[in-house]
């Protein structure tokens, strides 16, 4: 029976008290490129953070017998991606930039306030005007950081 890499890592990562924010596998699966966050903790992730968990799953790999070469563990950043509906919902209220699979009315990067999700919809509040976009059709999307003056 072949593993799930990703629900693995998930799992642990989950079961340590962190949110798993992104997963990225090199080419090869060679490099293990983890995203990590913590709902309730001010500050954000820091390299104690980090180190908990890349040592986690270090021990984790070794028992399931996964080969890979490095495991590299990091906090989302201020420009954080948004995968998941959960994601764009706890984010409604913050300027995100997102780009499309398939154009919409001619465009495929759009740069706004999220307003709302629904029904597998965003509601996204553009210089323009609001507009609506499925959520099916975003190939990506980020949070603008937000820097203190």
């Amino acid at each position: 029976m072949a593993i799930n890499l990703h629900e693995l890592i998930e799992k642990t990562v989950t079961g340590l008290g962190y949110e798993l924010v992104d997963l990225e596998l090199s080419p090869r699966g060679r490099v293990l490129r983890l995203f990590i966050d913590k709902l309730d903790k001010l500050g954000g992730i820091d390299v104690e953070d980090c180190a908990l968990v890349s040592h986690q799953l270090s021990r984790l790999m070794m028992v399931e017998n996964v080969d890979y070469d490095r495991l590299e563990v990091s906090s989302p950043g201020m420009d954080r991606a948004l995968k998941k509906v959960a994601d764009f919902e706890r984010f409604c209220g913050s300027e995100i930039n997102l780009k499309l699979r398939l154009p919409m009315a001619g465009r495929r990067n759009f740069n706004g306030v999220l307003q709302s999700v629904q029904d597998g919809k965003l509601r996204l509040m553009l210089e323009t005007g609001e507009v609506e976009l499925d959520l099916s059709n975003v190939d990506k999307a980020r949070l603008v950081p937000k820097f203190d003056k």
